[in-house]
């Protein structure tokens, strides 16, 4: 799946993923597709959540690479 940004949180420990995700991705437009790369056993709880709290789509995830569009 084609994606409008990615975000390298690779190395980042709970809860440094998720911030980094929002702030990267408030510029951009509803619709957009973030890839966020995120090695953080924690992610796989955080990210999802994240998304159902603040109205983003979990599209899925793939080993490291988590996608979300904007909702």
């Amino acid at each position: 799946m084609d994606h409008d940004l990615e975000v390298d949180a690779l190395g980042l420990l709970c809860p440094l993923p998720v911030l980094r995700l929002r702030k990267r991705m408030q510029p951009l437009p509803p619709g957009a597709v973030i890839r966020l790369l995120a090695d953080d056993p924690a992610a796989h709880v955080d990210v999802p959540h994240f998304c159902v709290e603040q109205g983003h789509e979990f599209i899925g995830v793939d080993g490291t690479a988590f996608t979300i569009r904007k909702g």
